[in-house]
């Protein structure tokens, strides 16, 4: 049998069997809502069928789908008028906020390629990123002045707006502006961006209407070496986000409110908070950032039906001495994502009996797939999917394989082997910008080498081990730290918890667990308390040991920053 014969048949097989464990009600197929076109034309399809729609609702001010359209329009035409055309980069620095969306969609109609910054860059981190994707145009929010003049003369950039988060915030407002916003200064001297575009000719088109066109490059995080930017097409958009919403999001609509923190300069929040509306037809409730009071007022006000959140940001709700007076009741979905806080049962039940919906995780992926390559709806019968080990990550959404390979050698791993993650979908980043080396060790035969550890069941589901660099070997045995997170994440005292590895002259590795503990406990836990209890949690090679710390070093993605933990031994 040739290779390409055993490839077929392996994932033949994993086809089939996922089929059998397919959930029901959950879609098979997907059905794109308005065609397969770019979302751009989906914005363009509901200002015309239902102009005065909500489309954007942010702290009190409300715009609806024909304003939407009309102001990115405004903002194409503002963007061509500066010498901008398709194919040329745009870089946005900014959190949260309506003007987010205006230049977003305004890019994408162009045919410009957005390149979102992280506005919580320092210099040297904002002007690689500027250098490297030869990004010319920038707009940014206006406390970030001082930061950008910094790195101009070294930046290709040469065109500037500025704007400030709270421009469009409106005259009334049920929900509370977070601390700090609002008070930014007015960066004197740059073009302010709405006062550009209120006086700016509309573009006239003709819009990017190609699905294979280059729409944004998301960088990476950077794990290894400089952040990479992963080259992501209108096509690999739309993809996303109609296998994600139907196999994820449920039966989400024109009638619902989806509310929408995270931030959308990450792929996460790209996805949820501008492009997941826009497919389903959604108004987004849209938070400048993670605020407990400003969340629950905004499901309260508009009745939100979808939401996604960290099991922290759940856990912080639950329990806020307010939570009684917000109505939560209209949340239908509700997707979680364990970083910190590990999803368990009781977590589970908690939210359930605040909320009636019941919390769901995210599942599985990454910026080179445009994230959601797995989803776990419908798995949570008798809490099936927190009952799994290792971490478990579902099934494969629609037009997605996932296979296990070794990481020497390539030879497929059998069904319940642990190996290297290896995807296949249609939203496969086409290319690291400018980077064809990496393109090629990462992209092969049209699979993505992933570089993280996972295995495939004998039910087709996939579970997620961990980054390679980040496995253990104890006494010559795998450890993954992921692993070990979710068991202390089970503990009822465990905040979050960060694991990584310390050398052992007689093991080789030991695992360390730096531990965040809650704060009323009662009596206090000790390390050696919580390491007895690993002991009866886990194996005994897995059982780490224990560091108690007042917090863990966090990324602003929500994620335990690993390589400060290591500073910390």
């Amino acid at each position: 049998m040739t290779q390409t014969q055993e490839l077929d048949d392996h994932v033949s097989e994993l086809r089939r069997l996922q089929a059998a464990s397919w959930p029901a009600g959950v879609p098979r197929e997907i059905t794109y809502r308005k065609g397969k076109v770019p979302l751009s034309q989906y914005i363009r399809a509901e200002a015309k069928e239902r102009p005065d729609d909500a489309m954007v609702h942010f702290y009190g001010n409300t715009l609806s789908w024909a304003e939407v359209d009309a102001l990115s329009d405004k903002f194409a035409g503002l963007l061509q008028k500066s010498g901008v055309s398709a194919g040329d980069r745009v870089g946005v620095m900014m959190g949260n906020c309506p003007q987010f969306t205006i230049c977003f969609w305004g890019i994408m109609k162009l045919g410009a390629i957005l390149v979102p910054v992280n506005p919580m860059f320092k210099a040297i981190e904002l002007t690689y990123q500027l250098n490297d994707s030869g990004a010319e145009t920038l707009v940014f929010q206006d406390d970030l002045a001082g930061l950008v003049a910094q790195v101009l003369s070294d930046s290709p950039v040469k065109t500037l707006f500025a704007t400030g988060a709270a421009e469009m915030i409106g005259n009334t407002n049920a929900i509370p502006l977070p601390a700090g916003m609002g008070s930014a200064p007015n960066a004197p001297n740059i073009a302010r961006l709405l006062t550009e575009i209120d006086s700016a000719d509309a573009f006239q088109g003709p819009d990017c209407i190609d699905l294979d066109a280059v729409a944004a490059l998301n960088y990476t995080g950077g794990t290894t070496g400089m952040p990479k930017g992963c080259v992501h097409t209108h096509g690999d958009m739309l993809y996303t986000v109609a296998a994600y919403c139907g196999a994820a999001m449920g039966d989400i609509g024109p009638d619902d409110v989806i509310v929408n923190f995270f931030p959308m300069f990450w792929i996460a929040g790209e996805d949820l908070g501008l492009l997941a509306p826009v497919y389903t037809g959604a108004s987004i409730c849209m938070l400048h950032r993670w605020d407990a009071i400003g969340w629950m007022a905004a499901v309260a006000e508009y009745r939100a039906s979808a939401v996604t959140l960290l099991v922290d940001n759940a856990v912080e709700v639950m329990r806020h001495e307010a939570v009684a007076e917000y109505d939560l009741s209209s949340l239908n979905g509700t997707s979680v994502c364990s970083f910190v806080k590990k999803l368990g049962s009781g977590f589970r039940q908690e939210w359930r009996a605040l909320t009636g919906s019941t919390m769901v995780e995210a599942s599985y992926g990454m910026t080179e797939t445009n994230t959601c390559d797995t989803f776990t709806l419908g798995m949570q019968g008798d809490d099936y999917d927190l009952q799994q080990q290792p971490v478990f990550a579902g099934l494969p959404v629609t037009g997605t394989d996932i296979i296990i390979r070794d990481f020497e050698t390539g030879a497929l791993k059998p069904l319940g082997k642990s190996g290297e993650i290896c995807v296949r979908s249609p939203s496969v980043l086409k290319s690291y910008w400018n980077k064809p080396d990496e393109t090629a060790h990462a992209i092969r035969a049209g699979w993505l080498h992933t570089g993280d550890i996972g295995m495939v069941n004998e039910q087709g589901y996939v579970h997620y081990l961990g980054r390679r660099k980040e496995m253990l070997k104890v006494n010559g045995m795998p450890v993954f730290p992921a692993e070990i997170e979710m068991l202390l994440g089970r503990h009822p005292s465990v905040v979050g918890s960060g694991v990584i590895g310390r050398q052992d002259a007689a093991k080789g590795e030991v695992p360390v667990a730096f531990v965040q503990l809650a704060l009323d406990q009662d009596p206090p836990l000790d390390a050696e308390t919580l390491r007895a209890w690993c002991r009866d949690q886990m194996a005994s090679f897995k059982v780490p040991e224990i560091r108690l710390v007042d917090s863990l070093p966090m990324t602003a993605t929500g994620k335990v920053k690993k390589d400060e933990l290591t500073a910390l031994l």
